[in-house]
Formats: structure tokens, sequence, C-alpha cells
């Protein structure tokens, strides 16, 4: 059954926003809302008949765990049962902010959203209508991003909108999202930190607040069939738009080769294609169609998602990934290699 979907605008109307997002939470409903990261499908945690809605809505499947938001540290001891030092540490660091901590779960936090396992993901977004839409409620919101499964995360509610209306009753509006790739995940239970999914927060930020950490094979390789996953964004392909993402690799000019001969090669055969690159590289591409990615990490980011749904929104068949993964940083790296399906090309080499 469809059901009517209405969208409140946060900087029109807040307390509306927020009163109305936090009934529908404590009445077991689905509601979409901003944090810095991207728009997240939230549902009361401790209820397991809502929270499998998010599944449905989502068609997400059911081993893919999902993250807790609180937004306030009194709330941790209803979602954990046991928080290492380590876990601490980064919560102090970076809390709240776009890290979410695995701990040990607690026995009211139900399966549906561990994904069956004994710990679950925590955080305490930065964006503060997000925080106070879940202390109006006064329950912990368990949410992945708001949109159909595998497709990008969204950054706009317009994103949210166009994939889940007549799925979820309720969209708050509160403009765009800071950060733009989801939070980085710490699995913080045992004796050295692994970082499961990389974010804004970066590996060397973390290594500041605890001193070691690592990161776990699966951020830039693809997860076994049966592997059991921790955290959400680890199994299955993610963040992709319909045509076919394939990532370059290599030095600069050598990917400039590959990527002008593909497009060409395209072109030939009346294929429609785009090359998605930081502005430093938009000179190497004088007669390609181009979608700049921004200066930076920050700007990458900021812009990933936007681009991979603009990608679809112009038609294109292909789109070509120029990567720099020292410039672009972890986060944009992991999320394009799943998009691309784990397609990547060195430069200078055709098998894919």
């Amino acid at each position: 059954m469809i059901m009517k979907t209405a969208t409140i605008f946060a900087w029109k109307d807040r307390e509306s926003a927020v009163a109305q997002a936090a009934e529908e939470l404590k009445g077991g409903g689905l509601v979409v809302f901003p944090t810095e990261t991207v728009y997240g499908l939230g549902a009361n945690a401790f209820d397991a008949d809502a929270v499998r809605r998010i599944f449905k809505a989502k068609g997400r499947p059911q081993d893919n765990p999902l993250i807790v938001h609180i937004a306030k540290m009194e709330q941790l001891r209803d979602v954990a049962a046991e928080v290492s030092g380590t876990a601490r540490r980064l919560m102090e660091r970076f809390w709240p902010g776009p890290i979410s901590v695995i701990v040990k779960k607690s026995a009211r936090i139900p399966d549906a959203v561990s994904a069956g396992l004994g710990t679950v993901a925590v955080r305490m977004p930065e964006n503060d209508l997000a925080r106070e839409i879940i202390a109006r409620a006064g329950i912990p919101v368990a949410a992945p991003s708001a949109n159909i499964s595998g497709k990008p995360s969204p950054t706009l509610a317009r994103h949210a909108y166009e994939d889940l209306c007549g799925k979820v009753p309720l969209i708050i509006d509160g403009g765009p999202c800071r950060v733009g790739v989801e939070s980085t995940v710490v699995d913080a239970t045992g004796e050295i930190p692994v970082i499961l999914r990389p974010g804004d927060i970066t590996p060397e930020m973390i290594r500041q607040a605890v001193g070691n950490v690592r990161v776990h094979h699966g951020v830039m390789s693809e997860a076994q069939k049966d592997e059991v996953c921790a955290s959400p964004g680890m199994k299955y392909r993610h963040y992709a738009p319909k045509a076919n993402v394939t990532v370059f690799t290599g030095d600069k000019k050598e990917v400039a080769k590959c990527v002008n001969f593909r497009y060409h090669s395209d072109s030939m055969q009346g294929k429609t294609a785009v090359v998605l690159c930081l502005d430093e590289c938009a000179g190497l591409y004088p007669e390609c169609r181009i979608l700049p990615l921004g200066r930076d990490a920050g700007e990458a980011e900021a812009a990933l998602f936007r681009t991979l749904r603009e990608i679809d929104e112009q038609g294109f068949d292909a789109a070509y990934f120029h990567a720099q993964e020292e410039k672009m940083g972890l986060a944009v790296m992991n999320r394009i290699i799943r998009a691309a399906g784990h397609r990547i090309v060195a430069a200078g080499e055709e098998k894919e």
C-alpha cells in the first residue's frame, strides 16, 4: 500500500518539524531526518517491528546492521552493555560528530538492529536538528541512509523524497548535509580499534586520539558472500547510479589517456559518458563532459553522492572516475569503488 508522504521544511517551522518527527518515531513510524553526514531513515531502536519497516522501505538485506543514534550520553547506557576505554576516548574526542563506535549491545537492542550480532554501532550526530528530534522522542533512533538500498545516499531531502515517497510518512527537510558521506565506523570492542567504514573522521585523526588503529581489509576490497559484517557499507554493491562506473588509477597523465580513449570510443558507439575528477585534472579532458568534485577531499566528500545522482538525472551511460587517492581520501575512494562494483583499471592496462 502506498502511503502519503509529508515534507516539513525545518527552516520554516522548526518546532513543528521536531514535534511531528518525535511523535512519529514514538508511535512506531519512520522518519527521514537530516544529519551532518547524509539523510537518515529513522525508527525507534527499541521497536523491532518499526526497525523491520526500515528494511522493507529501503529493500535492505536483513544481514546489514543499522547504526543507533543518540542525543545525549545518558542514552548510551540503554544501548550499550559494555563500553571499552578506547570507545569512551573516541566518544569524548569526536562526539557529537560523524563517527559511529561499535560496542557490546544491551539486551534492549533487538536483533533486527544488529543483524543478530552481539554488538551495535552508536553515534551522536553533530547536526543539532537531528539531536533535537532524538531528544524530543526520548528514544535512541536506528537509522541507515534514507535511500533505496544500493543507490547513492541522499545529501538533500529531495533525494530521499525521490527514493522513498509513498514508503515513509514524514520527511524533515533540514537543507544540505555538511559532510556528504556516511560516518566513519570504528570497532572498539577489541584491543586495537578497527576502521570498518571510512568517513570524515580519518585514520590519522583516530590515531591521534587513541594511538594505534587498523583499517579493515574490506574497506577497499569485496566482502565474501558468507562474511559476517559488523558495519553497514561493507557488503553488497552500494552508492551506485544506473550508469556503468569505472575507476581509473595511476599517474594522472596516463589515466587521462585511458579515460579520453574510452570516452571517445563510447561516443563513436552512440553512448554518452562523463568524467568525474578533482578540479586540478579538469584540463586533461578538454573534449569531455565533466562533473567536477572540487579541490580536495572535503569538497569531494560533499559533492560525491550528489554527483552520482546527477549522472542518472542526465542519463549518462558510463561514468569514468579519475582517482587520486592521496588527495581524495579513503572515504571517497571507498564509496566510488563500491559504486563501481570494484571495476578498477590501472592506467595503461586494458583489462578490467
